[in-house]
């Protein structure tokens, strides 16, 4: 029986009450131990009360308190609201504790401790809600209307989200992932810059991870393109991570899009969050694109996550030789026919269904969706010149440079023959205009100038010495090397 066909309760692992999924594989119980989803299943009740919503933000501030634990609580006592109603009794551990039973006895009850944490957060019940309005987060229960309905049908959906911003993009007819490496290459950020853009003008939202790297340049490509993407956090929105992306999460939320939790506000990310977090990723999508990911990258676990789910998943292959693309490279050995590979942008928008056979399609745009977007074959992303529009000489040669392959001072200024105080006032005018970011003391192409496709030339090559006009004709690999051979030609 297809996924789609099969009844909500199996669909969401077996045990779905009011809104709360039971557990799956690899998702443990309070007690620490994996237990399989239970045959028994409620059919799920829309329309959630305000009182039911509440008390799920709180119970999932828990620490122990998995979607199986959470589940047979509101199986035995009727709701999340009246598992807060018991926990303020005074023999509320005992009754919790006996709540938590499994009728069939296929599971253990939940520790004494996870019972005394419940009573604990019942007290805080106001300081844990402030948290999350202050934080500006709405929750949203499995169950309510604008739950993402790709996650719903995934195996462990959760209970409830805590978003900023709108899911409305998730509604949209494409979803598609973009993930990759916390240290990606300056190619491979570009290309990711480029892919992102492409799939926002084709009318797909991108989701990603706001991680470093290949997640931050898909986000904010978009952002710089002025289409939304949503973000799934692998903690609490109150203590979000990395600190480095505050501002790119004020930007996905200001540009119609979101940043989604699954977590309390004040739930610490750990190494077990995001494999949890990546399920999220895929779920919520039709389909990922790997790009640039090392033989242990958490993008695999994403990648892994999609081929369970029965979505598609794209890999960008890579170097035999690049550490940062084995884990991509070894994918698509692994699983022929599974994992397709990325051989270009126009290739994968047509594989995604996103242009038709013809090369020219007309797509609804999620901002407009009465009016269709023609989609060129060669995908129209923005050059370079017009991204820099208005900006002066030494922006534009400190820019193009980046494009091509430069990227510390010394190297701008071997190229651009721009003095040392010529190539740092460029460098900001560009940072502050979200075209070029720092990265322990390397700069590269960021938003809308790392989607741009490198110059030809660099601008001022007319006036750069032999080496740089040598290097300005050849690609990044043969432009650093030729920088290099000017550093070390200097006095």
């Amino acid at each position: 029986m297809a996924a789609a066909d099969q009844p909500l309760a199996i669909r969401a692992g077996g045990v779905t009450v009011l809104g709360v999924g039971g557990d799956g594989p690899g998702v443990p119980d309070s007690d620490g131990s994996m237990t399989a989803p239970s045959s028994r299943g409620t059919a799920i009740r829309t329309g959630i009360s305000t009182a039911d919503r509440e008390a799920l933000a709180v119970l999932l501030s828990v620490h122990g308190m998995g979607p199986l634990t959470l589940a047979r609580l509101v199986g035995g006592l009727g709701s999340p609201a009246m598992i807060l109603d018991v926990a303020g009794r005074s023999d509320a551990e005992k009754e919790l504790v006996a709540a938590s039973v499994d009728p069939e006895g296929t599971s253990r009850a939940m520790p004494k401790v996870v019972a005394t944490a419940i009573i604990e957060a019942a007290g805080r019940r106001a300081a844990i809600l402030a948290d999350v309005e202050r934080s500006k987060l709405r929750v949203v229960a499995l169950g309510d209307p604008d739950y993402p309905s790709r996650l719903v049908a995934i195996e462990i959906p959760p209970p409830a989200l805590f978003v900023r911003g709108t899911l409305a993009p998730l509604a949209a007819k494409h979803v598609v992932a973009v993930v990759g490496t916390r240290k990606p290459s300056p190619a491979g950020r570009r290309i990711a810059s480029r892919i992102a853009t492409a799939l926002g003008r084709a009318g797909a939202t991108v989701v990603s991870g706001l991680a470093i790297g290949i997640d931050g340049a898909a986000h904010a490509a978009c952002v710089a393109d002025g289409a939304p993407t949503i973000a799934f956090i692998g903690g609490g929105h109150a203590a979000l991570f990395p600190r480095a992306h505050d501002r790119l999460a004020d930007a996905v939320v200001d540009g119609g899009g979101a940043v989604v939790s699954e977590y309390a506000p004040r739930t610490e990310p750990t190494r077990g969050t995001f494999p949890q977090r990546n399920r999220l990723i895929s779920g919520a999508s039709d389909a990922v694109v790997v790009i640039e990911a090392g033989a242990r990258s958490g993008a695999l676990v994403t990648a892994s996550w999609a081929l369970e789910q029965g979505r598609e998943c794209f890999l960008v292959p890579g170097s035999i030789d690049a550490p940062a693309s084995a884990g991509c490279n070894g994918f698509l050995r692994d699983w022929p026919g599974l994992a397709r590979i990325v051989s270009g942008v126009p290739q994968l928008l047509d594989d995604l269904g996103l242009m038709g056979s013809a090369g020219l399609v007309g797509v609804a745009d999620p901002r407009d969706p009465d009016h269709p977007v023609p989609i060129s074959p060669t995908i129209d992303l923005p050059s370079a010149a017009a991204v820099l529009t208005g900006r002066d000489e030494a922006q534009h040669r400190v820019a193009h440079a980046l494009l091509r392959g430069a990227t510390t001072v010394d190297e701008l200024v071997a190229v651009t023959t721009l003095s040392v105080v010529g190539v740092l006032g460029a460098l900001t005018r560009l940072e502050a205009g979200g075209l070029v970011r720092a990265n322990r003391g390397r700069y590269e192409p960021l938003g809308s100038l790392a989607a741009a496709p490198a110059a030809p030339a660099v601008t001022a090559a007319s006036a750069a010495p032999p080496a740089s006009k040598r290097a300005a004709q050849g690609g990044p690999s043969t432009y650093r090397t030729e920088v290099q051979a000017v550093l070390r030609s200097r006095p």
